[in-house]
C-alpha cells in the first residue's frame, strides 16, 4: 500500500514538473531556471554571466 502511495505522489510531482516546463516554453522563457526569464539579453544562451 504505502508503495502505491509513493508511486502516486512521484507521477504527480513529475507531471507538475513537466506541466510547469510547457508552460512556460509556451509564454516564451528560454531559460527557465534564470530569474531574468524571458527578458534575458543573452537569449539561449543559459548559464553564463550576464
Amino acid at each position: 500500500m504505502a508503495d502505491i502511495i509513493v508511486g502516486i505522489i512521484l507521477i504527480l510531482l513529475i507531471g507538475g514538473a513537466v506541466a510547469y516546463i510547457v508552460k512556460e516554453k509556451k509564454k516564451g522563457t528560454k531559460c527557465i531556471g534564470c530569474p531574468a526569464g524571458g527578458s534575458c539579453p543573452h537569449s539561449g544562451k543559459c548559464g553564463q554571466k550576464h
